[in-house]
């Protein structure tokens, strides 16, 4: 593993890597850049708790200061758990899951991976139906309820998808692009119109570019037959 270079990287290390967005930011990677910058506290963790508290300052060298309980408070590690009675299949829950841990695809079950989910309950508001809990796991909390292990590998796969919607949103616009292009050009053949209109535009061009042109030679011919003419001894050395 690369060592960190920055202020940023070292304090993101000392994070749970819940990816909760309790902090108030929009995961551990922002709110790391945050305390770096000076635009955050070091209290704005739940999941990490006070043992977290007190990692950010051993890198921060900010003092250690109680929890902020306006972000939550220190609980014990939790997962989600769907009810399968009533889960309609709309796929919010996954789509709001910032780790990948829950299965399932449109009009189907989704189901939480245990080992994968990190408690984060970003789950919980988006189902219609209320179908999903969380259910504590640990009876300690905070950084006593997770490892450093378990932080890395959240970490991983938050990048992971983070990069495979990148990929999927570029693919998308790429074939949206390529649809878009497709239609016009059979607009263009199934409109006999639109192609005769454009082919009589050109014709045009053609016959007036041609027009000029014999235009010009006729001009340069005439004036280049005019020349003997009006002077006969203009190809003739005048007397000195």
């Amino acid at each position: 593993m690369t060592e960190p270079t920055t202020l940023a990287d070292r304090i993101e290390d000392a994070l749970p890597q819940t990816q909760c967005t309790k902090c108030g930011y929009a995961g551990c990677r922002p709110y790391a850049e945050a305390i770096a910058a000076g635009a955050a506290p070091i209290n704005q963790c739940p999941p990490g708790g006070a043992e977290g508290i007190r990692r950010l300052s051993a890198v921060t060298g900010f003092p250690v200061i109680p929890l902020n309980p306006v972000n939550g408070l220190e609980r014990p590690r939790a997962v989600a758990f769907i009810d399968e009675a009533l889960c309609i299949g709309c796929t919010l829950c996954i789509q709001a899951c910032p780790v990948d841990a829950i299965a399932g695809a449109a009009k189907q079950m989704h189901a939480i991976i245990p080992e994968l989910c990190t408690g984060c309950d970003l789950c919980v508001k988006p189902c219609p139906v209320d179908c999903i809990v969380m259910y504590p796991v640990t009876e300690t909390t905070g950084w006593n309820a997770w490892t450093q292990q378990d932080a890395d590998a959240a970490r991983d796969r938050h990048d992971f998808r983070n990069a495979r919607l990148q990929r999927e949103r570029e693919e998308n616009d790429a074939r949206l692009a390529a649809k878009a292009q497709a239609k016009m050009e059979a607009v263009d053949r199934l409109n006999p119109e639109n192609a005769a209109e454009l082919a009589e535009k050109e014709r045009k061009r053609a016959i007036i570019a041609a027009a000029m042109e014999r235009a010009r030679l006729k001009a340069q011919a005439a004036k280049a037959a005019a020349a003997p003419a009006d002077d006969p001894d203009a190809d003739r050395p005048k007397d000195q």
